[in-house]
């Protein structure tokens, strides 16, 4: 019978569809170069602001260097009376000049009328220091009795004061060293680095602030080219589609869907689209009644864990396996007695209780079975004998869950024999298991034994 068409279903004019897409490729290929302009000019702007960020680290660093220099050169001849010392100190003031030059390039940036008041504050404060160091070499130079001649002149020059020139030699090396060690003079040195620290951070803020916003607007730009270029990658491949895919490529979809076993691609003509459909809601269904097929050939119908096949197929598989395990077979002790005092609905609740406390207490990576009517399986992966620990605290932890009742189930222990193996699953772990597992029952039960403690 053939099938009616539905009234609204028109065709798609592929002259149409290709002028359109044309059209829109070009105006995504302007975009494209648009973007590409616009991420070099952004990538351009970065790189200045991020050399303007380091150029700004890099002076603060010698104007902390240079000042901190300064004041190990004072305070060595204050303490050595060393005249070379003297000659480093002036040198640096008068020719390396690393704070101000540092300064001076830092001047070259923008920045705040409070960071120009804190760097103003630093210069003056810097000036009146150097003014007290050199008083302080003065006096050590008078003090040691050098020879002016033998002094610059910016030292030579200066005059002590009337007060100073009373004190005995001893005492004016003291003074010197006091001037260049005492509080006042840290806190002065401190004074100027805060204000040279408050204006760095001024000029460090603006600078990051810039940076940052290059970095905003050049990972915009970037992810703006992105999407052209995703959405132009899109479009070439829509018109390969809509020049090659018409009726011919839906059909053999559809035949290699149905030899591969598959679902079919909803492609193509309206009929195409209504068979892949139907065809797929069948294949879905098969699918699922498969698997739930499956899944109940494997689970045990109660508990919702593995059941013995699955179990001995696991066992099989793990023969090979060249990771160490352990097996663990439980018991739960006095089932029979509980069904026979409290019904076969209490029995199955302890079963699914077991089963879901196993669950909860071992890894994902272990495997759980139910592999008689009171009897499971865990087979741990990936563990040795020095873990026992881990397998008791494990063991105590199930049975602590075990014995409480709220949830309407009797208190009940379990009996458990654990076995080792070194590479995978062989013959002898399960008979190894079930004999430390019969040891417990035969020692009165709710315990466990390992085999290898026999």
């Amino acid at each position: 019978m053939e099938i009616e068409k539905p009234k609204n279903v028109r065709g798609i004019k592929i002259r149409t569809v290709n002028g359109t897409m044309i059209f829109v490729a070009c105006i995504l290929y302007i975009l494209v170069i648009y973007a590409t302009l616009q991420v070099s000019l952004r990538y351009d702007e970065l790189i200045a602001a991020t050399n303007d960020y380091i150029a700004c680290e890099k002076n603060a660093a010698l104007v902390r260097e240079g000042s901190d220099y300064l004041t190990e050169e004072v305070r060595l001849y204050a303490v050595t009376s060393e005249i070379q010392y003297v000659e480093a100190y002036l040198k640096e003031v008068n020719v390396t000049k690393r704070r101000e030059k540092a300064l001076e390039e830092l001047e070259k940036f923008s920045f705040s009328e409070k960071a120009s008041e804190y760097l103003e504050a630093a210069l003056f404060n810097s000036n009146k220091l150097i003014s007290r160091e050199l008083y302080a070499m003065k006096l050590v130079s008078t003090g040691n009795g050098t020879d002016q001649k033998s002094l610059p002149g910016e030292v030579r020059d200066i005059q002590l004061t009337a007060e100073d020139q009373e004190l005995t030699s001893e005492e004016m090396l003291n003074k010197a060293q006091e001037m260049v060690f005492n509080d006042t003079y840290q806190e002065a040195k401190e004074e100027i680095m805060g204000d040279i620290g408050l204006f760095l951070e001024d000029i460090v803020a603006e600078t990051g602030q810039r940076q940052a916003g290059c970095v905003d607007s050049l990972q915009s730009m970037i992810a703006q080219q992105r999407g052209y270029i995703s959405v132009l990658f899109i479009l070439n491949i829509l018109v390969f589609i809509m020049n090659i895919v018409l009726v011919v490529k839906p059909l053999q979809r559809c035949i290699q869907a149905v030899k591969e076993g598959r679902l079919m691609q909803l492609t193509g003509s309206y009929e195409f689209r209504y068979l892949a459909l139907t065809y797929n809601d069948i294949f879905e269904t098969n699918t699922a009644n498969e698997e739930l097929l499956r899944y109940r050939a494997e689970h045990d119908t109660l508990t919702g864990i593995s059941n013995r096949d699955s179990f001995e197929r696991l066992r099989e598989i793990m023969k090979t396996s060249t990771i160490p395990v352990a097996l663990l077979l439980v018991d739960v002790d006095g089932y029979n007695k509980i069904n026979d005092r409290y019904g076969h609905d209490t029995g199955d609740m302890i079963l699914k209780k077991v089963a879901k406390i196993l669950q909860d207490q071992f890894r994902t990576s272990d495997h759980i079975a139910r592999i008689g009517g009171d009897e499971f399986a865990v087979i741990m992966t990936d563990i040795t004998p020095e873990l026992k620990d881990a397998i008791i605290n494990k063991l105590v932890s199930i049975g602590t869950e075990l014995g409480k009742t709220k949830d309407g189930c009797p208190k009940v222990t379990i009996s458990t024999g654990i076995a080792f193996s070194p590479a995978g699953m062989d013959d002898e772990i399960y008979m190894r298991a079930d004999r430390a597992l019969c040891y417990v029952k035969e020692c009165g039960r709710n315990g466990y034994k390992f085999y290898d403690e026999f």
